[in-house]
């Protein structure tokens, strides 16, 4: 009788939790794997016996792994053991391809059919276009999320035990899964600095980036086109390539001829090196080859448009996402031609989807200025670039930082903390849980005119 009971209170609360909004459930599911995570970090087996990290630290640490972001208080490396350090992968792994994905793919494995319920919160987490079925996609993720990132540790693998790196295996594991999750958590406490003239695996590493990055919407939709399912692949997916190489073309180049610090490399080193933290920054997966803090300041405000630009949706990185910025481009380019829609190639965007873009923009500005600002009052001793960096690699979930994250106050370890949280789920669905569920009715307002 009692079991009974239990069991019924248990399908009772997984029933009511399935009833709420879909995008209240993502914004409380990953609140509960970073919580489920904290707690775990904080058990001394899962700590070097000469650890020092405070309960902040480890929740800082779960925050960073779930948000895929990689800024670290603690050294990851130094702090956990083994034990801990698959704990932050799994957490990475599972905040990277979004929560809901290996529960569906289990119920896809049985053949069982997933709720309605599933359906949507998948939809949420992945920003699917209408075209697409969630089902089909999910087994499409995961197949192509193990090859990928299988195929990344083997290759890591032989160049790292070729090194003569010790602990190679466990490393090349390790630094794929965290480069295809764009999650930029490293075992070695200044990321890949001591690699900025190995070529191969700074394309490796940047190749896994990429591929996370750019979204699976673009390799599921690419797939099919290559199986004769589609005719034409989608616009976003359009949209998603040339902007990304545009990008980083761009940002390749300023950062060659600008940045100073590199000016000493070998063309060929130079070159690399400018590649990879372009890449590094748009692709939101925060390795670095050079040290963040000798850039200059003109590099900084580069690598911060950047992380706030961001990666694509559906992805594992973070910002603003690139089809927004196109979106948002794309207004301005047909207000300035006098044009009464936004179009790239002969196809209108929808007028909801531009107007999608633009609240993103508004949310995501306003939440980095609101960040940045308490930052500064918690840490007024410190360079405002520096703050407005760290602020932005927070809210993209970049990890990248200019040194000074390990040495932050309790209180801007909190802002950060929260800023992670919000850039992993997207401030516009922060927004959005607030609100979710409370129908209104249309009211038919009257129209006047604004001066802009």
């Amino acid at each position: 009788m009692y079991l009974q009971a239990i069991k019924k209170s248990i399908e009772n609360i997984i029933a009511s939790y399935f009833r709420i909004h879909p995008v209240r459930h993502v914004v409380l599911g990953y609140l509960i794997y970073i919580f489920v995570g904290w707690v775990f970090l904080c058990f001394p087996f899962m700590h070097k016996p000469a650890a020092a990290a405070s309960v902040l630290d480890h929740l800082f640490i779960s925050t960073s792994a779930v948000s895929t972001t990689g800024l670290v208080t603690v050294s990851v490396s130094g702090t956990y053991n083994i034990a801990g350090q698959i704990l932050v992968l799994i957490l990475i792994q599972l905040g990277g391809i979004g929560y809901m994905t290996f529960g569906s793919f289990i119920f896809l494995a049985q053949r069982r059919p997933l709720r309605i319920e599933r359906m949507n919160i998948a939809n949420v987490v992945f920003a699917l276009p209408e075209t697409f079925k969630v089902y089909k996609f999910i087994r499409s993720v995961i197949i192509f999320t193990i090859s990928i990132e299988t195929v990344g540790a083997i290759l890591i693998y032989i160049m790292l035990r070729k090194a003569g790196i010790e602990g190679a295996f466990w490393s090349a594991i390790f630094h794929s899964i965290s480069s295809f999750c764009t999650a930029g958590f490293s075992l070695y406490d200044n990321s890949f600095e001591n690699y900025t003239s190995h070529v191969g695996l700074n394309i490796v590493i940047a190749f896994l980036s990429y591929l996370g990055a750019v979204g699976f919407i673009v390799f599921v939709d690419i797939w099919r086109k290559l199986q004769g399912k589609v005719e034409n692949v989608t616009l976003t997916t359009k949209i998603i390539l040339w902007a990304t190489f545009y990008l980083s073309v761009i940002g390749i180049f300023i950062f060659f001829i600008t940045e100073p610090s590199i000016k000493n490399l070998p063309p060929d080193q130079r070159l690399v090196a400018s590649f990879f933290q372009v890449m590094t920054s748009m692709t939101t997966v925060g390795f670095n080859t050079i040290p963040i803090g000798s850039l200059s300041r003109a590099s900084l405000l580069v690598i911060i448009v950047l992380m706030v630009i961001g990666a694509s949706p559906s992805g594992t990185g973070g910002g603003l996402k690139s089809t927004t910025f196109s979106a948002l481009w794309g207004l301005m380019r047909s207000t300035i031609h006098g044009e009464k829609e936004v179009s790239f190639w002969g196809r209108t965007v929808p007028d909801y989807r531009v107007k999608l873009a633009a609240s993103v923009f508004c949310s995501y500005v306003t939440f980095l200025l609101i960040g940045t600002y308490f930052l500064s009052l918690a840490e007024g001793r410190m360079d405002f670039e520096s703050i407005l960096f760290e602020a932005a690699s927070a809210l993209g979930t970049v990890g990248l930082s200019t040194g000074i994250t390990g040495s932050v106050t309790p209180m801007s370890k909190i802002i950060l903390i929260i800023l992670m949280y919000l850039g992993r789920l997207g401030p516009l669905t922060f927004g959005l849980s607030l609100v979710a569920g409370h129908k209104k009715e249309i009211e038919t307002k009257r129209a006047e005119d604004l001066v802009i």
